[in-house]
């Protein structure tokens, strides 16, 4: 029952949401992607002058290799690093790789700390857990209710994150004029960017835009096309932590963390910005999509080797990861619900072709 209810209980709440401000927002939000996609690198450069004046690493890498080589050089000497949702570090496969060096990850999303627990996949951007029952779950953590779930999760996350040497979050938005934005309704975000000594943002080209105005605009329609009318919280990082209140003399890293950086990724994206893929780019990962595809319901969301989904299929070719286009009936919908309209079944009839064609040859 968990895919079905949480399609009926996200359709129903954000039906509530699509009023007369969502069409015009969507459409400044296509232009603004449309944009920032169009001048990725120069955007992408700008940023890495903005971030470092205000004391942020900047590491712009076109592999996962790459960004993984940078993620073990900034934790270099770490035993602990608490991490929260980050769909890019997920398809690089940092976690694995970071504990293959003996530093050991910890997820305090608590969707993401439900699959590793349970060794399984992430099945949506941003309902990892989406196809497992709230009775498996109480079942995992040994408690009869809601209550007591969350008072579990809260003392064994808190005291990993208070413990830690480093932390790892995503950004569902990055201004080239130096910040990093980052919406979150559970809380954990803010302890894990903040508590740890160091914090490492990892996320992908694409979601860099030019101004920080932008960068709000495409986090507002993230949170309305994905149900929610306002997040919890809206984290807005743009520096480091300082004071300037002792002779306006400015003492950095008085709370937050001694470190931070961010590593922008590419790993084929600036590459599918010259080729039918372009639109993929636009994705706000806001999920409307996943729960509007009739394919991705009846498989249960286990559609995907990274991403999931339709839209998933095509970030997964990107990123050079195993791919299955064909359960796509190409019925459109997802198209429809998008708020960027973005023509996710022409990439996936490319795919396909694609695909059939590599199997010919054989």
């Amino acid at each position: 029952m968990g895919v079905k209810e949480a399609k009926k209980n996200f359709v129903e709440r954000r039906e509530k949401l699509i009023d007369d401000t969502f069409s015009p927002l969507a459409e400044e939000v296509r232009k603004i992607k449309e944009n920032s996609i169009d001048r990725i690198e120069e955007l992408i450069e700008a940023a890495e002058r903005n971030f470092e004046r205000s004391g942020i690493e900047f590491y712009f890498t076109r592999s996962s290799k790459e960004a993984i080589e940078v993620a073990l050089e900034f934790f270099d000497g770490a035993k602990t690093v608490v991490k929260s949702k980050s769909l890019v570090a997920h398809e690089i496969g940092l976690v694995e790789e970071l504990e293959k060096h003996g530093i050991e990850i910890f997820e305090t999303d608590l969707g993401d700390l439900i699959v590793s627990m349970l060794d399984e996949k992430a099945r949506h951007f941003t309902m990892p857990a989406i196809h497992i029952s709230a009775e498996r779950v109480f079942r995992l953590f040994d408690v009869k209710d809601e209550n007591g779930l969350k008072q579990r999760v809260k003392e064994i996350i808190r005291e990993r994150i208070f413990a830690a040497d480093g932390g790892i979050t995503g950004a569902n938005a990055v201004s080239a004029d130096g910040c990093a934005i980052i919406i979150e309704n559970e809380g954990n975000v803010r302890l894990v960017s903040s508590i740890p000594e160091r914090h490492l943002i990892v996320t992908g080209a694409e979601k860099v835009v030019e101004t920080f105005s932008d960068a709000i605009k495409v986090a507002e329609l993230t949170w309305r096309s994905a149900g929610y009318s306002m997040p919890s919280y809206l984290n807005v990082i743009g520096g480091l932590s300082k004071s300037g209140d002792v002779e306006k003399r400015i003492i950095t890293g008085l709370h937050g963390p001694e470190k931070a950086g961010i590593v922008v990724v590419d790993n084929g994206r600036t590459e599918a910005s010259k080729t039918g893929l372009k639109e993929a780019l636009y994705c706000l990962r806001c999920g409307a999509c996943l729960f509007s595809c009739p394919a991705y319901i009846a498989l249960d969301a286990e559609w995907g080797s990274v991403y999931p989904g339709g839209i998933g299929q095509v970030w997964n070719y990107i990123a050079k990861h195993e791919t299955n286009p064909f359960y796509c009936l190409n019925c459109g919908v997802c198209e429809e619900v998008c708020p960027l309209s973005i023509n996710t079944p022409e990439m996936i009839r490319e795919l396909k072709e694609t695909t059939l064609r590599k199997i010919q040859k054989f």
